[in-house]
Parts: C-alpha cells; sequence; structure tokens
C-alpha cells in the first residue's frame, strides 16, 4: 500500500458517515498509480463537499504525498452501486 492509498482511506473514514462502505482500490498504469474511492451515494456529496472544494483538496494531499515519495498519482471519487 502506498502513502497515498493510506492517506485517501483515512481522510475518506473519517469523512463518511459509512466508514466500512469506503473502498479503495490502486492500480498502476505506466508511470501513474490511480487511486479509485469508491463510496456509498449518501456519502459523496460530503467527499465531495460544497463547489468540489473538500475533493480538491483530498487530490492536493494526495498529489504531495506521492510527489514525496516521487510517484505521480491520481484520485478519482466514485459511488459504490447498490448491491
Amino acid at each position: 500500500m502506498s502513502h497515498a492509498r493510506d492517506l485517501v482511506d483515512i481522510v475518506a473514514r473519517a469523512l463518511s458517515d459509512e466508514p466500512d462502505g469506503v473502498r479503495i482500490v490502486e492500480t498502476v498504469h505506466q508511470a501513474t498509480t490511480l487511486v479509485e474511492l469508491f463510496v456509498s451515494p449518501a456519502d459523496l456529496g460530503r467527499v465531495i463537499g460544497r463547489q468540489g472544494r473538500t475533493a480538491a483538496a483530498l487530490r492536493t494531499l494526495v498529489a504531495a504525498t506521492a510527489e514525496r515519495d516521487g510517484v505521480k498519482v491520481t484520485l478519482e471519487i466514485r459511488e459504490t452501486l447498490p448491491a
């Protein structure tokens, strides 16, 4: 697990009303790591924030963490589909 993935996990669980519904998938494509954050539909607004400010701040933190590790990371926030 990368530091960026750990950071996303901690912040997303803290923001969510249903922390057990948070799921993170990390894949590496060439020189870029893709971190996909899946949250329940009820928590999607909380993670994105007003006008996307929370999501932008989270992406900034992820980019800074990744830069410290010498890698490039992209964060995507997605809604978990109901079972």
